[in-house]
């Protein structure tokens, strides 16, 4: 197995590049959940001002509740994407959390 030297001036150490890999694609994976939440937070103040607008123009009357209803999709937007948000970093959680520490250690003795 190839081994690849991670240069850290305060702590260096080798580490086996299939760990580096998997370490590597979670930390992609968490950083596009942090986007994702991001964009559904970004959609839900355009809707909440869309809805606020709405709401403020005196000369049609008619389109208040358009502007109701884009508040509620506003709130609702904000709901699911911090449900998605959370319940993706439980499942990431999940992952980072070895299986038996007793084995990965007899894993790392035998390769040493």
């Amino acid at each position: 197995m190839k081994k690849v030297k991670l240069h850290n001036p305060f702590k260096p150490k080798v580490i086996d590049e299939k760990k580096l890999r998997e370490h590597l694609a979670l930390e992609r994976t968490k950083l596009a959940n942090e986007r994702t939440l991001l964009a559904y937070i970004r959609a839900s103040l355009y809707l909440l001002v869309g809805g606020i607008a709405l709401l403020k123009i005196e000369d049609y009357p008619e389109v208040h509740g358009l502007g109701y209803v884009s508040l509620c999709v506003c709130v609702i937007f904000i709901v699911i994407g911090i449900w998605r948000y959370i319940a993706l970093e439980r499942k990431l959680k999940n992952l980072l959390l070895p299986d038996d520490s007793s084995q990965e250690y007899a894993e790392e003795k035998k390769e040493l």
